[in-house]
C-alpha cells in the first residue's frame, strides 16, 4: 500500500470514529476531548498528504472524505 493511501485509511479512520464519538453516549467536555484530539489528527495527517500531493488536493481528500464519514451517519441516522 503506498503511503497516500495509508494516510488516506489513517484520515477515513479518524472520521469514523469522531463520526462515532458524535452520535455515542458521552456528553459535555469528555465528548469536546476526544473529538478535539480526532480533529488534531486528521490535520497531522493531513500535513502529511499535504508533502505528497500539495495542500490544495490534501484539502480536497480531507473534505471528500469527511463528506462521505458524515453522510454515512445521516444514513445511519435516517435507518433508525
Amino acid at each position: 500500500m503506498s503511503e497516500i493511501a495509508q494516510l488516506r485509511q489513517q484520515i477515513e479512520l479518524e472520521l469514523v470514529a469522531m463520526r462515532r464519538g458524535l452520535s455515542g453516549l458521552s456528553c459535555g467536555s469528555a465528548r469536546h476531548a476526544f473529538i478535539h484530539a480526532r480533529m488534531d489528527r486528521i490535520g497531522e495527517w493531513q500535513d502529511s498528504l499535504a508533502h505528497h500531493l500539495g495542500e490544495n488536493d490534501a484539502t480536497m481528500v480531507v473534505c471528500e472524505l469527511y463528506i462521505q464519514a458524515m453522510e454515512e451517519r445521516d444514513c445511519l441516522v435516517g435507518a433508525i
